[in-house]
């Protein structure tokens, strides 16, 4: 049995999530709290194997709770949130702190996007009980440091044209620290797929850019893609590239379930820039991307994979690995100055 912690300061909502967590015969709400104070007790007490956090309580928040939990006695804590601007931006403090998911608090019984919703949550919980959580340790309060200059970078690499990078569970913590290392002047565009629930993309990308030198947006079809900036895919949209250097978005079928899908966004920068891209895959379930970042390998663009000790979840860099695709292997910091390196 898989044991969650429900943390929801709705009396109503909370009573919502248990039912629809245990209506699944593999899992049990061992506790159901109203505050992050009583959400830190009851980790501490009971152990469950994966929490399930609001943002918005009383007292201790869900950001304050997570980083707790996650200094103290770790676990896989899922962020339950609505996909409103003051949720998304806490949301993603709640990620900073340590929380492995963040996932749209399901619609209500009768809504037409219901069953989807809490099968989403009930699969998230799932995945996030076999990951193994490492302590998070106390840092001072100043906890990031943007770095908005670098030495200017001179010849740059004349092969290189497009950085693209893939990433899935534990994606956002790892950009956050490859894309805050490139300095403002990156010679290159960089195309990101990071698989995330919907109604979260615009809210991550503004998360990005504020820990970034470069520009971060959301992509849109059709834009010219440019030096220097950062273009993060849309909700159920595949990012790709055309002939001239333009986005091109494509709302074709899902691959292995995904849409945006690491593996797209690969392919069509091997059509389009074949030798002269470097593919980037990061942390995340499952195997997205691996044939992918093979594919790039085969056709000469250097290609590099997220090691496992810094991974949450050493899924598709490690598959790309095994298929023999990654030339480097590296943490996200040296990612970044590898990236450096390879652009002059």
């Amino acid at each position: 049995m898989i044991k969650v912690l429900v943390a929801e300061d709705s009396p109503t909502i909370r009573a919502f999530l248990t039912a629809i967590l245990e209506s699944e015969p593999d899992i049990t709400v061992v506790a159901a709290v109203s505050d992050g104070a009583a959400a830190v007790e009851a980790v501490q007490r009971l152990r469950p194997d994966v929490v399930t956090m609001d943002i918005h309580m009383p007292g201790l928040d869900g950001f304050s709770a997570t980083r707790e939990i996650m200094e103290t006695v770790p676990v896989p804590i899922v962020i339950v949130s609505g996909a409103v601007q003051d949720e998304v931006a806490a949301t993603f403090k709640a990620v900073e702190a340590g929380a492995l998911a963040f996932i749209r608090r399901p619609a209500g019984l009768g809504h037409d996007d219901h069953e989807q919703e809490a099968d989403a949550l009930v699969t998230s919980v799932r995945l996030m009980s076999e990951v193994k959580v490492v302590r998070r340790w106390k840092r001072p309060p100043a906890i990031v440091q943007r770095m908005a200059a670098h030495p200017p970078a001179e010849g740059t690499d004349e092969r290189a044209r497009v950085v693209a990078i893939g990433a899935s569970t534990g994606g956002p913590l790892a950009l956050q620290t490859l894309l805050g290392a490139l300095p403002m002047n990156f010679p290159l565009p960089v195309l990101v797929v990071q698989h995330i629930a919907t109604g979260f993309v615009q809210g991550f990308a503004d998360w990005l850019a504020s820990g970034c030198a470069m520009p971060v947006t959301v992509a849109r079809h059709g834009e010219e893609v440019r030096p220097g900036h950062v273009y993060v895919a849309p909700d159920d949209r595949h990012l790709g590239v055309d002939t001239v250097g333009r986005i091109h978005l494509d709302d074709g079928p899902l691959e292995a379930g995904l849409r945006p899908a690491v593996g797209y966004m690969f392919r069509s920068v091997a059509a389009h820039y074949g030798a002269r891209a470097i593919g980037v895959l990061l942390t995340g379930m499952g195997a997205d991307g691996a044939d992918g970042l093979c594919l790039l390998r085969t056709l000469g663009a250097v290609t590099i994979a997220q090691d496992a000790a810094s991974s949450v979840v050493h899924g598709m860099p490690g598959v790309a690995i095994e298929r023999g695709g990654a030339m480097h292997i590296l943490t996200p910091a040296a990612i970044a100055g590898k990236l450096v390196e390879l652009t002059g």
